[in-house]
């Protein structure tokens, strides 16, 4: 299929996730789109700790969903990009030019320097790889989850709650899910106790071993550690020229264009996005699925207006038999309203439902 659209204009889109697929898919209706990732199948992120826990499965085809536009998914890792010469470097050492660029590269784990981390610590995207490992352990044993966060709570639950053997332990610098409500805080701990997960709070990671790790709290033991603690942008933006913020996420106006290349835009959690009235917005699904539908609509013609955005929900599985939703204002600070339990498992899968429903 040919890279070009009836009008000669040339739109590039890198990655896949919810935020590139998206914008693929809204601009792929009147115009013809090239969609570089090297991923067969869309990697289900919000759903990474079923796959964990082995209780995923294979999520659809990335061709499967852009089925009905005009979109050519070569699959291929972006390794370079000249901004001044519009063009886009492939790990197979072809080159792509463009009239428009999206970038959608997304985050990856941050390591944040710790020592032995990276050798010893199985990033929570590589899921599949930790499933393996539990499954092929000769007997059960101790695992530890590195961070106290949304991903870090869904990862420690589901493991706890399929894997009873093993001694889970969850392991966060701060409170294990600190930014929640009050009622939201004690849901989440009162869960925790129930699947047997030991909870480490104030433990700053210092060093990752074979054997377990070593904390400002002291040492903690574990035969497999997954780091569940931060992502960070992919660095293929700064080392283009586009002008990123202290944390490497580009800068984009009102319209999601890079502030320093204005044919480039930046959407999902590569992006620091700033809507008025809400403040600079996470990553997460959450803010990559409409930013990804944004563009979408903006390079068919289907929309001029700037960006908005209103936060309205957080939502955790907690195993397969609990959840929660903690309802949030507008700029996502907490509201004391949750659901839990069955209520909010049922939440949480409804709203994992549409996303999906999103991309297909």
């Amino acid at each position: 299929m040919s890279s070009t659209t009836s009008t000669g204009k040339r739109i590039v889109v890198l990655g896949a996730g919810y935020a590139g697929l998206t914008a693929a898919k809204g601009a792929g209706r009147h115009h013809t789109v090239t969609l570089v990732a090297p991923e067969e199948r869309l990697l289900h992120r919000i759903r990474q700790h079923e796959t964990a826990a082995g209780r995923g499965r294979d999520w659809p085809a990335i061709g499967e969903l852009a089925r009905g536009r005009r979109i050519e998914h070569r699959r291929a890792r972006a390794v370079g990009i000249d901004p001044a010469g519009h063009k886009v470097v492939l790990d197979d050492g072809t080159t792509l030019g463009y009239d428009t660029l999206v970038y959608a590269l997304g985050s990856r784990t941050a390591w944040h320097g710790v020592p032995g981390a990276a050798e010893h610590a199985h990033p929570v995207e590589r899921a599949a790889e930790v499933r393996r490992l539990i499954r092929e352990a000769d007997r059960p044993g101790t695992l530890a989850v590195v961070g106290g966060g949304a991903t870090g709570i869904e990862l420690a639950t589901e493991l706890a709650e399929a894997h009873p053997d093993w001694r889970v332990r969850i392991v966060t610098a701060g409170q294990v899910g600190g930014t929640y409500s009050p009622k939201g805080r004690t849901h989440i701990r009162r869960v925790l106790d129930r699947l047997g997960v030991a909870v480490h709070d104030n433990a700053t990671v210092t060093e990752v071993t074979p054997d377990g790790l070593r904390t400002t709290a002291g040492p903690i033991g574990a035969g497999l550690t997954v780091w569940a603690a931060s992502m960070e942008p992919h660095p293929l933006a700064a080392e283009a020229g586009l002008a990123v913020d202290e944390h490497g996420r580009a800068l984009v106006d009102d319209h999601l264009r890079s502030l320093s290349h204005p044919d480039v835009h930046v959407v999902g959690d590569a992006a620091a996005v700033t809507v008025p009235g809400v403040g600079t917005l996470r990553m997460g699904c959450a803010t990559a699925l409409p930013q990804g539908q944004y563009v979408g609509r903006l390079l068919d013609g289907r929309t001029s207006k700037p960006f908005s955005f209103r936060y309205v929900v957080q939502c955790l599985s907690l195993g397969r038999r609990d959840g929660l939703l903690q309802l949030v204002h507008p700029d996502d600070s907490m509201k004391p309203t949750v659901l839990t339990g069955t209520a909010g498992r049922l939440a949480k899968a409804g709203i994992v439902s549409v996303v999906l429903s999103a991309l297909k």
